[in-house]
């Protein structure tokens, strides 16, 4: 039974989910379109999907059922082969002697259902469920090989012969020896499974070190590194080697480091293998770095921007020319806060180009070029060109040394809105750094809009969380590093506290190990601080004033800092406060 485009609106509008004027202009546009109420309703974003098969669910009288809180054991989610449960959008939650429980996206797919009864011959129960829920069971399929993945690399290790290769630089018969190596099937299976193991777990990097009698394999999840397998030596050659192909890398360079990429497509996503070897005294080090090409696009909210922060940035990119900088260390996401803003600014009316080492994500209509050393194009070169193609808005991946950073300034000071990253610790940390480039103050001063500074903090598994109450110790200790009163006014003007608490009576979190988060953490999300370049810190740059006697004018003056940011975020429930000591003292 289909819920019809009448039936929606009455329950849209009468549950308040949607006002009348909206859902009746959503129905014109579906009249003019030929699409469902329903598609236009998700496309407009006046409703979430979770929301609508809720009602859809409520309607029809069908349970939903969110997949993502329930525990659900392998016997029972294989009853239904995983590639039937992909292509149908079904899956098997709960299971008796007699009856099976499915969640579905289309409960009335009486096809798949009758085709399922006729495979298990048992009585179907079907139910509705998001697909976010079902994308997050779905992956549990391959979950339940990674107690597999171990043995399987370990027997494959145990074949790959050693391979006869003559380390000597230049030599055709080490290139030979090489690619013989790395197309031999159980190096290939070792990668391929090191690769697929790093997908499944989340891991933004994969780390191959060789030591003396063996080579440790690592994957950096959620922003720490774990150890992932231990391999025999034998095989460390031809891991390289294969991973030295994928990347179009020279098999024979072992002095040298290199750097390259490739990509990889599964059912669901698109990735691309950034690739860095480095020579160390045991062999080659290899990291590779994940990146979602069609990852999901953030928002400046998602990112972890709020309250008055939020404010300043959406003000210092509405400025036509001036620079806004992004500083924090390697790995922070600075580069992500960058392409975030340029997907606000990327509007047809203007011209944006970017000039990246290298281009992590692509971007439609923004013309991003990649630096390439070797040949001398670098950051001030290519930087040098751009101006010359017209941009209204320029993105330098990283100022790194004096002559890009003079180049960025004058840019800025010409009538282009420059964003660029810089490593300092903190955001006031940017002004005395540039200064140390080269730059002169008053040419700082005429151009920053805002800096930006960031790390990132491993979330609460939402599963996975206590609440508790700090102590009288607790908060004395707190004291020490923030102004307890000037927060708890920020904490009650955004209403994120009611107005008559107090510190001891503030809900903290911690973290509770769960099946699905072992440590109690899924994800990371940004701690900042936005520092608005205002005429009085104008003028104490001009002055060369230090870094705490710019950040102090800039508390007085409303920021706050990574610390107290962090402290909201604990409070709110997103992370822990040991999670931000961690980040802000490491």
């Amino acid at each position: 039974m289909q819920v019809s485009d009448q039936q929606l609106k009455a329950f849209l509008v009468d549950r308040r989910l949607i006002k009348k004027d909206v859902i009746e202009k959503a129905e014109k546009i579906s009249k003019t379109t030929g699409k469902s109420l329903e598609d236009v309703v998700l496309d407009e974003s006046l409703v979430s999907e979770k929301e609508l098969i809720r009602l859809k669910a409520y309607i029809l009288g069908i349970p939903f059922i969110d997949l993502r809180k329930l525990d659900i054991d392998s016997e029972t989610l294989r009853v239904i082969p995983e590639s039937i449960a992909r292509k149908n959008n079904i899956v098997a939650f709960k299971k008796t002697p007699e009856e099976l429980e499915v969640a579905m996206l289309d409960p009335s797919d009486l096809q798949t259902i009758d085709f399922i009864k006729k495979k298990t011959g048992l009585k179907i129960k079907p139910r509705f469920t998001s697909r976010e829920s079902l994308k997050e069971v779905l992956k549990r399929y391959q979950k339940s090989l990674e107690a597999e993945f171990g043995e399987i690399i370990r027997r494959e290790a145990r074949k790959a012969p050693l391979p006869k290769v003559k380390l000597i630089e230049g030599k055709k018969e080490e290139d030979k020896d090489l690619k013989k190596a790395a197309q031999e099937l159980p190096i290939i299976k070792i990668v391929d499974t090191l690769i697929k193991h790093a997908i499944l777990q989340r891991a933004s990097d994969i780390h191959v070190e060789p030591g003396e009698k063996e080579v440790v394999v690592r994957y950096r999840i959620d922003g720490v590194l774990h150890d992932a397998m231990i391999l025999p030596k034998q095989v460390h050659v031809g891991i390289v080697a294969r991973i030295k192909v994928l990347s179009n890398l020279k098999l024979d360079e072992h002095r040298l480091p290199q750097d390259g990429r490739f990509k990889i497509e599964t059912k669901d996503e698109k990735i691309s293998f950034r690739v860095s070897i480095l020579p160390t005294f045991f062999g080659e080090k290899v990291v590779m770095r994940l990146l979602l090409e069609d990852g999901k696009k953030f928002t400046l909210e998602s990112l972890g921007f709020w309250g008055k922060g939020l404010e300043i940035i959406h003000s210092a990119i509405k400025k036509p020319y001036g620079m806004i900088l992004a500083t924090g260390p390697t790995g922070c996401g600075k580069t992500t806060t960058l392409y975030t803003i340029l997907e606000i600014l990327n509007q047809p009316g203007v011209n944006i180009c970017t000039i990246e080492d290298p281009i992590e994500y692509q971007i439609p209509r923004v013309n991003q070029t990649q630096v390439n050393p070797a040949i001398g194009f670098t950051f001030a070169t290519g930087l040098r060109s751009l101006v010359r193609q017209d941009p209204n808005i320029i993105m330098v991946g990283e100022i790194r040394d004096s002559e890009t950073a003079n180049l960025a300034v004058n840019a800025a000071l010409t009538g282009h809105l420059v964003l660029s990253t810089l490593h300092t610790n903190n955001a006031s940390g940017a002004v005395p750094r540039l200064i140390d480039m080269g730059v002169e103050p008053f040419l700082i001063s005429s151009t920053l809009n805002i800096i930006l500074a960031q790390r990132l903090a491993r979330q609460l598994c939402p599963e996975g969380r206590e609440k508790y109450n700090l102590s009288k110790a607790q908060i004395e200790e707190m004291s020490k590093d923030i102004n307890l009163d000037d927060l708890l006014k920020v904490l009650k003007n955004e209403k994120i506290v009611p107005e008559s608490v107090k510190w001891e009576n503030i809900d903290f979190y911690k973290p509770r190990p769960t099946k699905d988060c072992p440590d109690g953490y899924k994800e990371r999300i940004g701690i900042r601080e936005a520092l608005e370049v205002s005429d009085t810190i104008k003028e104490m740059i001009i002055s060369r004033a230090s870094i705490d006697e710019i950040e102090t004018q800039a508390r007085k003056e409303g920021m706050l800092v990574m610390l107290e940011d962090g402290f909201v975020k604990a409070i709110q429930g997103y992370t822990s406060i040991e999670e931000i000591l961690r980040i802000t003292r490491e």
